[in-house]
């Protein structure tokens, strides 16, 4: 028996997943989230502020004194977009090396998407006809197109959530006007995406943990029990449902997402965006068929590493 821990250092949220190996199986010990918000103040500028930055550096230390805590044999750390994105994200890199003894490993959005999909078919199963997955991060949004078998197309875009809400700066409560804007960016940008989806015909979206978990969490809790949909490891939306909760979400201000039951505060201002995203990829691929992957980038990453260590550097030093 080994315990291997991954952190996801993410835009909005560093993760932390504690697991028990034995062979090509593992077991969950522990997880936990720290909000970050790596992003906030910098992000469309291509740096990461001062606050967010020290933000990162506190949660790093943090997940270290846990990892001692449950005696973790081996652990690697992961950045994604913020980190690589960013001119000073070597220096947090470095920052990280010297005063926490703390080695990260940046990968590129194609490699972020591959993790994604490994933890999404540990999740649910995706079946043989082609389904499109999608992680909507705090900085970029990863797209995949694949089956229980392989992947067929996967591409990330600077698409994330804080990203596009410190780019629009959207009224409160959001306009029809910063919709369209925002829509009318994502029909620019997703073109490759939404031919790749038409051509593989795809009529199912999967979205991984974050904004989903959240959109799943609030239509629980209007149901009266907000603990059923964490007993699985996926949850299958019922569509009218989701049209009544993306509504309500549409028409609110700020001041009334904060109060909204399941709605965690650190995502009260991006849900916003997130439903847009969802929305459109919805209605332009005409999809009836939403369901959340509670697995994603670090159970990814977990399963790659019993298959293979080779590529990755641990991060204790």
């Amino acid at each position: 028996m080994k315990k291997i821990g991954i952190i996801d250092l993410g835009t909005n949220t560093f993760n932390l997943l504690l697991t028990e190996v034995s062979g090509q199986d593992y077991t969950i010990l522990h997880k936990n989230k720290i909000p970050v918000k790596l992003g906030e103040g910098g992000i469309t500028k291509g740096f990461i502020a001062s606050n967010a930055y020290q933000r990162g550096l506190d949660a790093l230390k943090t997940y270290k004194n846990t990892l001692a805590k449950f005696k973790i044999d081996d652990y690697y750390a992961v950045a994604t977009s913020a980190i690589r994105s960013a001119d000073n994200g070597a220096q947090f890199v470095n920052d990280a090396r010297e005063q926490l003894g703390i080695h990260i490993n940046v990968i590129d959005g194609n490699k972020e998407a591959e993790l994604i999909y490994n933890g999404v078919k540990q999740a649910l199963d995706l079946e043989e006809k082609p389904k499109l997955i999608i992680d909507i991060g705090g900085g970029s949004t990863e797209f995949i197109i694949a089956n229980n078998k392989k992947t067929f197309w996967r591409k990330s875009y600077q698409l994330g959530a804080a990203r596009l809400l410190e780019t629009f700066n959207p009224k409160d409560p959001i306009t029809l006007d910063d919709v369209n804007a925002i829509e009318a960016h994502l029909a620019d940008s997703l073109q490759d995406m939404i031919e790749m989806a038409e051509a593989y015909e795809v009529d199912c979206l999967i979205g991984s943990s974050g904004s989903f978990d959240t959109l799943a969490e609030m239509i629980s809790c209007k149901n009266g029990n907000h603990t059923a949909w964490k007993k699985e490891t996926y949850f299958n939306f019922d569509m009218r449902e989701y049209n009544e909760i993306q509504s309500v979400i549409y028409g609110s201000t700020m001041e009334e997402r904060l109060k909204m039951d399941g709605l965690i505060p650190m995502r009260a201002d991006m849900i916003v965006i997130a439903v847009i995203i969802i929305n459109y990829i919805l209605n332009t691929l005409t999809i009836h068929d939403l369901r959340v992957s509670t697995y994603a980038l670090k159970e990814g990453l977990i399963d790659t590493l019993l298959r293979n260590t080779q590529e990755w550097q641990k991060s204790s030093l």
